[in-house]
């Protein structure tokens, strides 16, 4: 993988292994020469994964609507900078720029973006890795419920199965650069999303 789109908060929240774990996230891509792509703000756990790639010569591209783009929100230091008119074009352009994603902690946002992500994968639209950093157990309780989703019969196994988690950053970019994607229905094609 050249790039990677990391979907997280854009609030530190009040963990500071979550926090450190953003930070590294984007020292360890700046070390693996994998470029950076996400949502463009110096704030937050955002800002802090920008800081880590940054901070040791990495490649960072900030995606950012334009509703968002202040100077009090955007990172003044990015190699990259692309302003989209909405949120579903950021989406878009990340996913166009990316060949695998990580989501770390965050909140609705986030979460919007994982799943979107997923789905895509699931429909057969890109075949990129998806990684889940279940920083601090962070996403236990989503991991549970994604759970109880297969044994309800509500999510198969395989769509669950593109969901690759990991409490080490390490061990979660292994497993992504080890990832086989699932064969998709032939009959299923971007139109109809």
């Amino acid at each position: 993988m050249k790039s990677i789109a990391v979907f997280c908060g854009s609030s530190n929240g009040n963990d500071e292994v979550i926090l450190r774990d953003s930070y590294n996230l984007g020292k360890i891509l700046a070390e693996k020469n994998i470029k950076l792509v996400y949502g463009g703000s110096k704030l937050g756990l955002m800002g802090s994964v920008a800081k880590g790639a940054l901070d040791h010569g990495g490649e960072v591209t900030g995606v950012i609507p334009d509703f968002l783009k202040t100077k009090e929100v955007v990172h003044p230091n990015l190699t990259a900078l692309i302003t989209t008119e909405d949120m579903h074009e950021r989406k878009m352009k990340m996913h166009e720029l990316s060949e695998g994603f990580i989501a770390l902690p965050g909140g609705f946002g986030t979460f919007e973006e994982l799943f979107e992500i997923v789905t895509w994968g699931q429909l057969g639209l890109h075949k990129n890795p998806i990684g889940l950093l279940n920083s601090n157990g962070y996403y236990d309780e989503l991991i549970a419920i994604l759970k109880t989703m297969v044994r309800k019969d509500l999510l198969k196994k395989e769509n669950f199965d593109l969901l690759l988690i990991a409490e080490d950053i390490e061990e979660l970019l292994k497993k992504m650069a080890n990832f086989k994607p699932v064969a998709v229905p032939k009959w299923m094609n971007k139109n109809q999303t």
